[in-house]
């Protein structure tokens, strides 16, 4: 049995996230299906994450297995392209170690959110609108205050199937660029909604609804309704994830 990588990036906006649902069409369902028509076999693949319905990836991860080796992935990375839609492109794909999960073997992934005060009549769909300047330094004061603590309950969609809330952040931080003001968070693991949450509960603060100290006390809260309102997901991106060299052949990495 021989295990491989697919690189890939897509855009969100007419799926239903990645993971397959019953109600939608999902990136994932979207790429089995291709997979196994050139294949010939059943194929299912596992990704590296669940990005939620309209979020998007710049870079995703995932795996599958296969009983026959590929000889040219090249080749088979280019048919995948020729018959997957125009909103998924697969960068490449690469053998790994017989072991490797796309999900599990991930050291870290980074977002960035997407925010403007514009009128963009051309990427309105990629960036969230807001009306007047929020306080960029108070929002970094209050991002810098995540880096405290482990458990992140307050900014947890209710009601999932995880064993633990508790993630470790290794970068968060907000740069503005002209009318555009990007929040970049890096981490091992994310919760479900737990980026759109924090980016609405800092705009908060950028508007002077809340303080730095009130902040802290919506995290020891561990209570998600105690956080902002989620920001909505088409302006989200999956940018980077990050592995280990040990999973990879021939030390491949990305």
């Amino acid at each position: 049995m021989k295990r491989y990588f697919i690189y890939l990036s897509y855009n969100g906006e007419k799926y239903c996230g990645w993971q397959i649902q019953p109600n939608g069409v999902s990136v994932q369902e979207t790429i089995e299906k291709a997979l196994s028509t050139l294949l010939r076999m059943p194929v299912s693949i596992v990704g590296a994450g669940r990005t939620d319905a309209g979020v998007h990836a710049r870079m995703m991860t995932a795996h599958f297995d296969s009983e026959q080796e590929i000889t040219d992935l090249l080749l088979l990375a280019n048919k995948l392209n020729s018959l997957l839609p125009k909103d998924i492109a697969i960068q490449k794909i690469i053998e790994v170690k017989p072991d490797a999960h796309a999900r599990f073997d991930a050291e870290s992934r980074l977002y960035r959110y997407y925010i403007t005060t514009d009128k963009d009549p051309f990427l309105h769909h990629l960036k969230y609108k807001i009306y007047g300047n929020p306080d960029i330094e108070i929002m970094n004061a209050c991002a810098k205050v995540l880096f405290d603590y482990e458990d992140f309950t307050s900014f947890s969609k209710l009601h999932t199937d995880v064993k633990t809330n508790n993630c470790t952040i290794m970068l968060a931080r907000w740069e503005q660029a002209g009318n555009d003001y990007i929040f970049t968070i890096k981490a091992n693991r994310f919760l479900r909604n737990m980026v759109r949450s924090i980016v609405g509960t800092l705009l908060e603060a950028g508007r002077g609804k809340i303080t730095t100290d009130d902040f802290r006390r919506i995290i020891e809260a561990k209570d998600r309704c105690k956080a902002g309102t989620s920001v909505p997901g088409h302006a989200l991106f999956l940018e980077e994830i990050e592995y280990n060299n040990d999973i990879f052949n021939n030390d491949e990495d990305i």
